[in-house]
């Protein structure tokens, strides 16, 4: 399979790509871009998965002090924990571009091809949930990532011709939620891999105390706690949480968020002391009551609760799961005892609810 000449002129201009930054040493100043996102620029800011943090921070070393290029990275892990970030940390500590893509939009070759042709030396392509890119497309990187090169094809019909080009040497970052998606082709060219698991309160309350000083409200130590504690371990989360408390503090404790505030904040947005939402429960409430307490399939559940499968298994899983309310079994999602115990219930037959 070969990509035409003419597909790559067109895709140079018409491609779908969502950034194209220039990172240099501004990237580590603060702006109000950053400042907005919350989000680290440099490592020394990055808190929490401190062996990924490690591993990364000595190959740039490595890499800078060979005048070399970063070798290929892919992070996985649930959504929220800093995948992009990182991706954009990298670059700004090897001080060269970034090209910003994701897996779904690289719908054909000579997308990719656009991209790859246009990068530098050392330059970084990232792409975020590269698990979705299409089969046809993910063929390219092959050679791409381990010869740098890419077969073209000029003229068509009897005249047409195929050519290797070269690119230049570049590192692709891959980010994604499903690493078991992964073929193995891909999976093995990557030289750096590196899982991110959830946080710990502690890191997340320094995430939040960071966050609070760049939105300019005072935290004090247990109201930071309060709402790290209720973060489902995920820095987003962690900062979206922080958001809504601080706009409950402005206008009902003079931007100040203590415990007692964070608390009725998180009360008033139906996320409990377990860092459960509406959905969690009635995702738990559905398999007590409506299945008795399961085995149920997903698609199942899916109905019962009106949410997508991909979104239950995605999104709200991970944490119920980690946190031991259900559990996965080959015949289909299960409570589990510390669920009924959790909330007071003490079998499936009960008429009582988890507290909405």
């Amino acid at each position: 399979m070969f990509i035409s000449i003419f597909d790559i002129r067109h895709s140079v201009f018409d491609i779908k790509i969502i950034m194209d930054e220039k990172v240099t040493d501004e990237f580590n100043q603060p702006d109000v871009e950053l400042d907005a996102t919350l989000r680290p620029g440099q490592f020394d800011d990055f808190v929490g998965q401190e062996k990924v943090r490690e591993r990364l921070e000595l190959a740039v070393e490595a890499a800078v002090g060979r005048g070399d290029v970063l070798d290929h990275v892919l992070l996985s892990g649930p959504p929220g924990l800093g995948k992009t970030t990182l991706a954009y940390i990298l670059a700004g500590s090897m001080g060269v571009n970034i090209k910003s893509t994701s897996g779904p939009v690289i719908d054909k070759p000579a997308d990719l091809a656009g991209l790859l042709t246009s990068l530098e030396r050392g330059d970084i392509l990232f792409i975020d949930e590269i698990h979705r890119i299409q089969k046809t497309v993910e063929e390219y990187l092959y050679s791409a990532m381990e010869d740098y090169v890419l077969d073209i094809m000029i003229d068509q019909g009897a005249n047409a011709r195929s050519v290797r080009l070269d690119l230049q040497h570049f590192t692709l970052i891959g980010a994604t939620t499903r690493s078991g998606l992964l073929s193995s082709p891909l999976r093995s060219r990557f030289g750096l891999s590196n899982r991110l698991d959830y946080y710990g309160v502690e890191d997340l309350t320094s995430i939040i105390k960071r966050s609070a000083s760049i939105l300019s409200v005072e935290v004090d130590d247990d109201g930071a706690k309060e709402i790290a504690g209720r973060s489902r371990g995920t820095p987003r989360i962690a900062n979206n949480l922080l958001r809504r408390v601080r706009d409950y503090a402005q206008v009902k404790a003079d931007n100040r968020i203590s415990r007692d505030i964070a608390d009725k904040a998180l009360e008033m947005l139906d996320i409990d002391k377990h860092g459960l939402d509406e959905m969690d429960k009635r995702i738990l409430n559905t398999i007590i009551h409506k299945f008795a307490g399961g085995p149920v399939g997903l698609s199942s559940l899916s109905v019962s609760v009106g949410e997508e499968a991909d979104t239950i298994e995605e999104v709200y899983e991970p944490y119920l799961i980690q946190e031991g309310f259900i559990k996965r079994t080959s015949q289909g999602r299960v409570v589990t005892e510390l669920c009924y115990k959790t909330f007071g219930l003490q079998d499936a037959s009960r008429e009582d609810e988890l507290p909405l």
